[in-house]
C-alpha cells in the first residue's frame, strides 16, 4: 500500500486494517463463485475514502464453494497482526442476503457489553457493513438472485489473541475482526507525545494560560456538543497523561482541566498515567473496591469488576444507590494523582463523563477551571 500519513518529520506508510482483509478475501471468493473468475487482484473500497487493490492468495474453489486469503499489511503501525494471512470462504445459500460466520482464529463473544452480539463472531460492525456492501455489488453484477454465508478465519489468530485483553474482555478463541475506516494510519508513542507538545507550545505562544485536554474524539465531541466550551485552547493527549503533566508543568501553565471518558479517566484514579489498554486495564478494580468499602456484598463487588465497561459499572452503582459515594471517591483520588504528578505546581482539574450518562463526576476545581473555557456570552 502507498499511501503515507507525514509524522515528526517523516513518511509512514498506512496500512489496512484486518476487517479490509476480510472484505477483499470475501470478495475474490465471491466472484470466484459466481463468475468462476479469478482475478489478480479484487478492489474494495473503505469508509476513509481510500480505495485497495489487493492480492487473493491460497485459493481454492469446489464446486460449491470458493476461498482465498489477503495478507494483512499494517504499514508503519507496530503490530502483531502484521503479515497474517485472512481467510474468507463463501458458500450459496436458499435464502436472500449475507450471512457472516466466523471461522478458526475469529474470537467468539461471550460476554454482554461489546459492539459484537453475544454468542456471535467477534466481527465489528464496520467490517460487517464492508463485506456486506462488497458481496451485494458482486452478486447484482452477476445476476445471482440467492444468498452467500461467508466464513472469515485466521488461523494464526489462535495465538496472537493470548497476547492480547480479548479474553479478559469475553472475546475467546482469537481475534477481533476490526476497523473503523479501513486503513490503519501509523504513529509511534514519540510521534503522539511530540504531536502533543507541538500543540501545548502552540497554545502557550498564542498566550494561553489555561489548556482544555481531551484524551481523543469522544472528549472532543461531548465537550462542544453536551458542554458548549470554547475549543480554541484545547489539545489532545491520546493516552499520555504522565507526559501531557510533566510538559504543561515545564511550559508554565496555570491550569489544566482534563475531560475524558470514565473507561480512561478511571484509571487515573489508580496512578495510571498512560491510559492505553497495553499498560492497563484497570476499570473495573477500584470501582468494585470502592463499591464493597461503601456497603456493597462481596457479590455485588464481584459483579462490578467483571463489568465489560464502564458504563455497566455505573449502571450496577445506580442500582445499588452507591454511585455518588463512589464516583466522589475516584474522583478523589483522580485529583490526588493528578497533582501529585505536578507537585502542586498549577492548578489541575478532571471531568468524567459517559457518553450513556452524560456528566458523572467532576474532582473539586472543575467547576472553577469550566468557567475559564466558557464561550464569550455564555
Amino acid at each position: 500500500m502507498e499511501e503515507y500519513q507525514f509524522s515528526q518529520g517523516k513518511n509512514l506508510r498506512c496500512g489496512y486494517t484486518t476487517g479490509s482483509c476480510a472484505t477483499a478475501a470475501a470478495k475474490a471468493a465471491a466472484v470466484m463463485l459466481l463468475t468462476g473468475q479469478r482475478a489478480a487482484t479484487v478492489r474494495i473500497d473503505t469508509p476513509k475514502g481510500i480505495v485497495l487493490d489487493l492480492e487473493p492468495l491460497e485459493v481454492e474453489q469446489g464446486a460449491d464453494y470458493a476461498s482465498c486469503a489477503i495478507r494483512k499489511d499494517s504499514g508503519d503501525d507496530p503490530d502483531d497482526t502484521n503479515g497474517i494471512l485472512v481467510y474468507a470462504k463463501v458458500e450459496k445459500t436458499a435464502s436472500a442476503g449475507v450471512v457472516i460466520a466466523g471461522g478458526v482464529g475469529v474470537g467468539m463473544v461471550t460476554k454482554p457489553g461489546l459492539a459484537c452480539a453475544q454468542g456471535g463472531p467477534a466481527i465489528n460492525p464496520t467490517p460487517r457493513r464492508m463485506i456486506t456492501s462488497e458481496l451485494t455489488k458482486v452478486m447484482e453484477e452477476a445476476g445471482y438472485q440467492g444468498g452467500l454465508l461467508v466464513t472469515i478465519s485466521i488461523p494464526a489468530g489462535v495465538e496472537i489473541a493470548k497476547k492480547t485483553f480479548n479474553p479478559r474482555l469475553g472475546i475467546v478463541g482469537g481475534l477481533s475482526v476490526l476497523g473503523t475506516s479501513g486503513i490503519v494510519e501509523p504513529m509511534s508513542e514519540k510521534a503522539l507525545i511530540e504531536t502533543m507538545y507541538v500543540e501545548m507550545r502552540a497554545q502557550k505562544a498564542r498566550g494561553n494560560k489555561n489548556l482544555l485536554v481531551f484524551f481523543g474524539n469522544y472528549g472532543e465531541d461531548f465537550t462542544r456538543d453536551i458542554m458548549h466550551l470554547d475549543l480554541d485552547g484545547a489539545v489532545t493527549c491520546s493516552n499520555f497523561v504522565g507526559e501531557l503533566l510533566d510538559y504543561a508543568v515545564f511550559l508554565g501553565f496555570e491550569s489544566l482541566l482534563l475531560i475524558g471518558h470514565s473507561g480512561k479517566l478511571v484509571k487515573l484514579a489508580q496512578g495510571v498515567m498512560n491510559t492505553h489498554s497495553k499498560y492497563a486495564d484497570c476499570r473495573t478494580e477500584l470501582f468494585a473496591l470502592e463499591a464493597m468499602f461503601h456497603g456493597a456484598s462481596v457479590e455485588v463487588g464481584k459483579e462490578i469488576y467483571a463489568c465489560l465497561t464502564t458504563d455497566e459499572v455505573t449502571k450496577i452503582l445506580q442500582r445499588e444507590q452507591l454511585f455518588e459515594p463512589v464516583i466522589a471517591k475516584v474522583t478523589e483520588k483522580i485529583d490526588f494523582y493528578m497533582q501529585h504528578r505536578v507537585h502542586g505546581k498549577i492548578k489541575t482539574a478532571a471531568l468524567m463523563f459517559s457518553n450513556v450518562y452524560g456528566i458523572l463526576g467532576k474532582t473539586k476545581y472543575a467547576d472553577d477551571l469550566i468557567q475559564l473555557h466558557k464561550k464569550k456570552g455564555e
